[in-house]
Order: structure tokens, then C-alpha cells, then sequence
């Protein structure tokens, strides 16, 4: 399995402040990775270096073969093409359906053949069992169902990874396990999927790599 992610010796700031301090560690393809911790211990920071929202200090710091260190700003469109982003507060745009938030993330990176574009939503949707959804508005779905939206949303590029903070948070937990069964098949399917949580169970019901944060440290989970 390639190596997506190697982090060597890196500090993580954020504000000026030290969040995270000498992580060391590497993902490969295909793995379901759960980031475990307190609220503040650095999980959100993580994830935002890893699509050049933060920029990390250190000796190495490789994403999707992106040296993140030398990372110029002409290249972070193409590096966040292959970074599929999940929010625990959706983040769709209100004034529009379905298929126009889809649509308005494809041509935002490039895309514009019609038939191509039309092609790849209905192939997101369907993923992620919303098909039948496409016309309706954000506020005529429910909490899971927006989710299911936004995870097709995070699938548009074919990325090589998705990131996901915490996508259950929002929701109810028989509605937080749907999710949480997409996210694993998704990550059974190949896709390598990393994910932050406070919930004690996912991680026992949907089999993963844990990463523990606390007291700005990364350490390997049991």
C-alpha cells in the first residue's frame, strides 16, 4: 500500500500557539483512521494542514505527494481536488438544490462539459444512496440526509482522500450510524478515510486505526 501521508518531527500552530509537537507518522491508502481526543487537543488543526489550511513546521510533511513545507499557493487548488473535506455543519449552499450545490463544486475545480458534470453528480448521489434527491432544496432534507449530500459532495474529484470532522455530531445515532456505515464502505471500497470523533463507538463497531491526542502529542491507539 502507498504511503499518502508522512509527517516526520512536525509542530502544528496554530495563532502562534503550539498545538500539536513532534508528530511523527504516516497513512497509507485505504485506511479508516480515527483521530480520539478532547475538544482542543488538536484534531481540527491536523486535518487543516493536511489540505494547506495550516501550514506545518518540521523535517517532513508529504500529503498525496504534495511536499506540504514548500507547498507554493498556485498549487493548493490542484492539492484540495484530491482532499475530499466532510463538515459536521454541512456547509451546503441554502439558496440552491442538490445538484446545483454539486454542480457549483465541479465547476469551481474546472469542470465544464455538461454531460460530464450531469454524469458525476448522478454517480455521487447514487453512492451515497440520494439519487432520488437531486432537485430538493438543503432545508427539505434531513440532518442525515444533508450529510449524505455533503459526503457526495467530498466524492465529486475522485479524491485520494476524504476527511470527515466529526460527521455524526450533528446527528441522531441511529442517523449517525448510516453515516457512519457509508463512510466505512467507502473506506472498505479503498479510499483512504480519516475521521475525528467523541463517539466511543465507531471506532469498536466500524474496525479503524485510532490516533490519540492529548497533551499536544499524536501517540498509536490500542
Amino acid at each position: 500500500m502507498s504511503k499518502l501521508i508522512q509527517y516526520k518531527a512536525v509542530e502544528i500552530c496554530q495563532e502562534e500557539q503550539i498545538v500539536l509537537k513532534d508528530v511523527n507518522l504516516e497513512v497509507a491508502s485505504g485506511e479508516m483512521v480515527y483521530l480520539l481526543g478532547r475538544v482542543g487537543s488538536g484534531k481540527s488543526s491536523f486535518m487543516k494542514t493536511l489540505y494547506a489550511e495550516i501550514e506545518p513546521i518540521g523535517i517532513q510533511a508529504d500529503v498525496l505527494g504534495y511536499d506540504m513545507l514548500k507547498l507554493k499557493r498556485k498549487d493548493i487548488p490542484y492539492l484540495r481536488r484530491k482532499v475530499g473535506v466532510v463538515f459536521q455543519d454541512f456547509q451546503l449552499l441554502t439558496d440552491r438544490s442538490v445538484e446545483a450545490n454539486l454542480e457549483f463544486v465541479l465547476r469551481a475545480t474546472g469542470w465544464r462539459d455538461k454531460q460530464a458534470i450531469k454524469n458525476n453528480i448522478h454517480d455521487v448521489l447514487s453512492q451515497v444512496g440520494m439519487q432520488n434527491k437531486a432537485y430538493k432544496l438543503p432545508h427539505q432534507l434531513s440532518g442525515g440526509e444533508q450529510q449524505r449530500v455533503v459526503i457526495a459532495r467530498a466524492l465529486l474529484n475522485s479524491p485520494g482522500l476524504i476527511l470527515a470532522d466529526e460527521p455524526t455530531g450533528n446527528l441522531d445515532p441511529e442517523t449517525g450510524k448510516g453515516i457512519m456505515e457509508l463512510l466505512y464502505s467507502i473506506s472498505q471500497a479503498g479510499m483512504t478515510v480519516i475521521m475525528s470523533t467523541h463517539n466511543p463507538l465507531w471506532p469498536e463497531m466500524f474496525p479503524g486505526r485510532k490516533l490519540i491526542f492529548e497533551d499536544g502529542k499524536i501517540s498509536e491507539g490500542n
